[in-house]
C-alpha cells in the first residue's frame, strides 16, 4: 500500500538545513516501519513524515522490514541501516526476529530490538515517542529517556494487558505483563491512546495516572474512485459471478480466521456464490491452508502498492473477523482502510467489541457474532442480494472517514500533545524509573 502521507517537495527546500538544525527534535523509537504494509507502520511513519514537513526534525530508531512475513525482506539487513525517507531520518537495527510465535520469542524479539535501541545514538531530541507495541522494547527505551531527562511519549496501539488475557495466549504471569505496561504509561509524560475505550482501559483498568490523549488512526489508503476492476479479477482468478468477501491484513491469533475456514465450507456446500479470500500473510497462515481446501476459498500473499487497492477496490464486501473474547485489545487498523473503498464491511465480532462499535457508528455493514460461520454466509448473501443495501453501507463508511478519520486533526492533535509534554518537561527521578514518580496536576488534552 502507499505511504500513508505524501509531503511536497517544496517542503524540503523551504526550510533549507539551517531551520531543520534549529528546529525541536522528536525520535520515534519503535520496532515496525515502512516499507511494511500492514498493522501500524503505516501509522509510525505517516505521523514521522507529517511533523517533518511541519518543520520538525524527526528520527526513527526501528528494526529492518519484516512484518507480517516474520523475516527480513530482500534489499535489507546489516547490523545498523541509516537512509532518509521523505525528510526523516532512519536507523534500521538488526533484531531478533522469530521463527516461532509463542510469546518468548516474541518478547525476546523485543528484547533485542530495546536493547539496540537504547544504546544507538539518539542524536538529542527534545522529546521522544515510543510506539507500543513493542512494549519490551518501549520500556527500556524510557529507562534511557528517564536518565537523560527527555519529556517521553508513549503511544499505544495495542494494550498487551488485554491482549494476554483475551486470547489466552499467556496461563501464567499476566499480572507481571500488566505491571510492566503500567510502568511503562506512568514513566512518560502523556500517553497517546487511539481509542476512547483504550484511554478508559488504560485509567480503570490499568490504573495509569499519566495524562491520556485520545488521537485516532486515519485513513492512510485513498481508494476513492477506484472502482472494480475486471481485469484484475480475472488475474486474481475471481469469476464475475462471484460474491469476493475479502478480509486484508495480518493473518494472526485475535483474528481467529478458521472461522472464515469453516464459513467457506458451509458457502461450497449451498453452492453459493460467495468466495471468501484472506489477503495477506502471519503465523497462523499455514495452519488456516492445512485446515481445509476449497472452492469458496483463496489465500493471496500481499500485494504490492497500486494492485493492493486496487484489489480491494475489485472485491463486493470487506470483512473484519475477530476471535470470540476479543472486545478491547485493539481497534483493527484496517477499518480506516475498508472505510475509504465505499464497499459494504462485515464484523464477524463480538457484540461488546471495539469493532463492533466502529463498525455500528460507521454505518458500514452487517455485524454478525464471532465463531459463527453460518452467520456470516448469510449476512454475505444478503448484502449481495440487495445491492442498494451495499451501496448505502459504503457511503455511509466514506462519511464516517470524512468526518472522524481525518489525517490532519489526527497530526495537530498529536503534535499538541508531544507540545505538552515538551512543556511539562521530566527530569530523571527514581520514581520514573521506576514508573511511579509523583505528578503535579498537569491537563488533558481532548482530541
Amino acid at each position: 500500500m502507499p505511504r500513508p502521507l505524501t509531503t511536497a517537495a517544496s517542503a524540503a527546500a523551504s526550510g533549507g538545513a539551517t531551520r531543520r538544525r534549529t528546529a525541536p527534535g522528536v525520535l520515534f523509537v519503535g520496532i515496525n516501519y515502512a516499507p511494511e504494509p500492514t498493522g501500524i507502520a503505516p501509522y509510525t511513519e505517516g505521523m514521522a513524515c507529517a511533523l517533518a514537513a511541519r518543520g520538525w526534525r524527526v528520527r526513527v530508531i526501528t528494526t529492518h522490514p519484516h512484518y507480517p512475513w516474520w523475516k527480513v525482506q530482500d534489499g535489507y539487513g546489516g547490523w545498523t541501516r541509516t537512509e532518509t525517507r521523505d525528510l526523516v531520518d532512519v536507523t534500521r537495527l538488526r533484531h531478533y526476529v522469530p521463527r516461532r510465535h509463542t510469546m518468548l520469542h516474541r518478547a525476546l524479539s523485543e528484547l533485542t530490538f530495546g536493547l539496540r535501541a537504547t544504546f544507538a545514538g539518539w542524536h538529542r531530541p527534545d522529546a521522544v515517542v515510543l510506539v507500543s507495541p513493542a512494549m519490551i522494547s518501549s520500556r527500556l527505551a524510557a529507562v534511557r529517556a528517564a536518565l537523560t531527562g527527555v519529556p517521553t511519549i508513549v503511544w499505544v496501539q495495542d494494550i498487551y494487558t488485554l491482549g494476554a488475557r483475551e486470547t489466552g495466549a499467556v496461563s501464567h504471569g499476566a499480572a507481571g505483563i500488566a505491571a510492566l505496561e503500567r510502568g511503562l504509561v506512568n514513566s512518560a509524560d502523556r500517553v497517546v491512546a487511539i481509542h476512547d475505550r483504550f484511554r478508559r482501559v488504560l485509567q480503570e483498568d490499568l490504573s495509569v495516572a499519566t495524562p491520556v490523549d485520545v488521537v485516532r488512526n486515519w485513513s492512510h489508503v485513498r481508494t476513492d474512485g477506484a472502482g472494480r476492476d475486471s481485469v484484475l479479477r480475472r488475474q486474481l482468478g475471481w469469476a464475475d459471478d462471484d460474491v469476493v468477501v475479502l478480509h486484508a491484513g495480518n493473518i494472526g491469533a485475535k483474528q481467529g480466521l478458521d472461522n472464515v475456514v469453516h464459513a467457506s465450507l458451509e458457502a461450497a456446500r449451498r453452492g453459493s456464490h460467495v468466495k471468501f479470500v484472506l489477503l495477506g500473510d502471519g503465523n497462523q497462515r499455514h495452519a488456516l491452508e492445512a485446515m481445509a481446501s476449497c472452492s469458496r476459498l483463496q489465500f493471496l500473499d500481499p500485494l504490492p502498492d497500486g494492485a493492493f487497492e486496487r484489489a480491494l477496490a475489485s472485491a463486493d464486501i470487506l470483512l473484519v473477523n475477530e476471535r470470540p473474547g476479543v472486545t478491547e485489545m485493539a481497534v483493527p487498523s484496517k477499518l480506516t482502510t475498508y472505510f475509504a473503498t465505499g464497499l459494504p464491511v462485515i464484523a464477524a465480532v463480538d457484540p461488546s467489541s471495539i469493532t463492533h462499535d466502529e463498525v455500528c457508528a460507521a454505518g458500514a455493514g452487517p455485524c454478525v457474532p464471532a465463531g459463527d460461520p453460518d452467520a456470516l454466509v448469510d449476512a454475505a448473501e444478503r448484502l449481495a442480494a440487495d445491492p442498494v443495501a451495499a451501496r448505502a453501507f459504503g457511503r455511509a463508511a466514506q462519511s464516517y472517514r470524512d468526518a472522524h478519520l481525518g489525517v490532519d486533526a489526527a497530526v495537530a492533535s498529536f503534535e499538541a500533545t508531544i507540545q505538552a509534554a515538551m512543556v511539562s518537561g521530566r527530569r530523571a527521578s527514581a520514581g520514573a524509573l521506576a514508573g511511579s514518580r509523583s505528578r503535579g496536576h498537569r491537563p488533558v488534552l481532548h482530541h
